[in-house]
């Protein structure tokens, strides 16, 4: 069974396996310049020591004094000097301290002839047993001359005890052990803690391609860096935009995809009301208007007959807008200035603004680009969305109307804001507006605003129903500034 290891285990094991093999390098250095540090020293002080009871003994030795002699080895003999040994011109043994004077392991004879040269040294390490101990020694012997004579006369020889040096020696080891276990410790939380930070990223990344791949292209992986991972993360981001993008394109085409099922299947019953209604309803208001003419008819009868010919004035002027909604006309396109549609918009409501006392308050900004539109339709589009505010408005209300340039250098568009103050339009509703046959009047057909987008769909250009500022209704429609189709 393959064992499963994540990222961060993976550089966790690999940073430590190399702080282990780093440390354990350099310790190993350490360590074999330490004890080489310390053999010399110990060396060099056996060497020092041989050449101080030289010097000690130089004239008993002239002499031949050997109880002078043996007084001085005796003083001298401790832990770390365990035996002296002076060796006559022959290499006989000459004196030895009484440790050693029955050991003829340890006396032996001299490792010098008589014809050795000034500074001469013979060093040795043994192993030696004394008082039933086992002591590890350096054995350092070198000769002695007279002063002004070349012809050896004596020699010393000496066991410098190592113990206190494999002694330090263990307790640099020790330091270094501890050194270097704090040193993985410290490795293993260092790699830990560049693991976390190496993989967090690494992290947000994995959990935002899951919640990506589950349909979440809102989600943003908020990846900060500017390394590889982090360009990696901007790479996503950029992805799910344009994903994002794409099925919005897409539910936008499904919608007008439905919508022009929906219109199909009304046009296809607009022709059958017009072809089932119209004819006999013409008949009926023609009989009706020759019945109006009659001058037998008493008051009741003729308002009777009126009250007739206006509800068959409604019927026509319903299937009148449902035959304009369904049918396709082609535009009749020319360049204005939208201020100038807007303007002759505002005339043939300006009577019923004034009767209201609603006042109309214009932002338009200045030096905007003509547009490419159908006059005629466009200015249906604005009275349609102008007439309902203005019935939705109390006496005294406020429409505001902004015009300004929106999108990007490439794209520019034409924004239409309309504004009221009036009560606005609940929050239930604001997703069926746009509907055909819905409405909240009681005398209306709900085809105004779904007139109105179809229009501005034609032109290219977009209607929504945006938040309003305060309180009050907001529509919005842009309209491209190049050539529409």
């Amino acid at each position: 069974m393959k064992l499963k290891l994540s990222i961060s285990q993976r550089l966790v094991i690999w940073i430590t396996f190399l702080v282990f093999m780093l440390f354990g390098a350099v310790l190993f250095i350490i360590q074999r310049r330490e004890v080489q540090t310390l053999f010399e020293q110990a060396r060099n002080r056996a060497v020092l020591t041989a050449q101080y009871m030289w010097q000690l003994n130089l004239q008993p030795l002239v002499r031949y004094d050997r109880d002078a002699i043996q007084a001085n080895v005796n003083r001298q003999v401790d832990n770390e000097l365990p035996y002296i040994i002076f060796y006559d011109r022959s290499g006989t043994p000459f004196v030895a301290n009484d440790l050693v004077g029955s050991r003829p392991d340890i006396l032996g004879r001299s490792h010098f002839a008589e014809d050795v040269q000034p500074g001469a040294q013979s060093q040795e390490t043994r192993s030696v047993l004394l008082q039933d101990q086992r002591l590890r020694v350096l054995e350092v012997e070198i000769p002695i001359f007279l002063p002004g004579n070349d012809r050896k006369w004596a020699s010393v020889k000496i066991g410098h005890s190592l113990e206190s040096m494999y002694a330090a020696i263990q307790e640099v080891r020790l330091v270094l052990i501890l050194v270097g276990f704090g040193g993985v410790l410290l490795g293993i939380l260092g790699a830990t803690v560049l693991a976390r930070r190496l993989t967090r990223p690494l992290r947000k990344l994995v959990d935002g391609t899951v919640r990506i791949s589950k349909g979440d292209f809102s989600h943003a992986i908020d990846v900060p860096s500017g390394d590889e991972i982090g360009e990696l993360a901007r790479g996503f981001n950029e992805m799910t935009g344009r994903l994002l993008q794409t099925r919005d394109q897409m539910d936008a085409a499904n919608r007008k995809l439905v919508q022009a099922e929906k219109l199909a299947s009304i046009g296809r019953l607009a022709a059958t009301i017009a072809h089932e209604i119209r004819n006999p309803l013409t008949s009926v208001k023609l009989n009706l208007q020759k019945v109006a003419e009659s001058e037998r008819l008493d008051d009741v009868e003729k308002e009777h007959i009126g009250l007739s010919m206006e509800g068959a004035g409604q019927i026509e002027k319903f299937i009148k807008e449902l035959l304009n909604f369904t049918r396709v006309a082609d535009l009749n396109l020319d360049r204005f200035p939208i201020e100038q549609v807007l303007e002759e918009s505002f005339k043939l409501l300006r009577e019923t603004l004034t009767r209201k006392g609603i006042t109309i308050e214009k932002k338009y900004a200045p030096g905007l680009p003509q547009v490419l539109v159908d006059g005629d339709k466009m200015r249906q589009v604005f009275l349609n969305i102008l007439r309902n505010a203005e019935e939705a408005l109390e006496p005294g209300g406020r429409i505001t109307v902004t015009l300004d340039l929106a999108g990007d250098a490439e794209h520019k568009k034409i924004r239409v804001r309309i504004s009221d103050d009036g009560p606005g339009i609940p929050e239930k509703n604001r997703d069926v507006i746009f509907e055909p046959f819905f409405t909240t009047k009681p005398s209306g057909f709900g085809l105004g605003l779904a007139n109105a987008r179809k229009i501005v769909e034609q032109h290219n250009g977009s209607i929504r129903l945006a938040r309003p500022r305060g309180r009050g209704t907001s529509f919005v429609i842009l309209i491209p500034c190049e050539e529409g189709s």
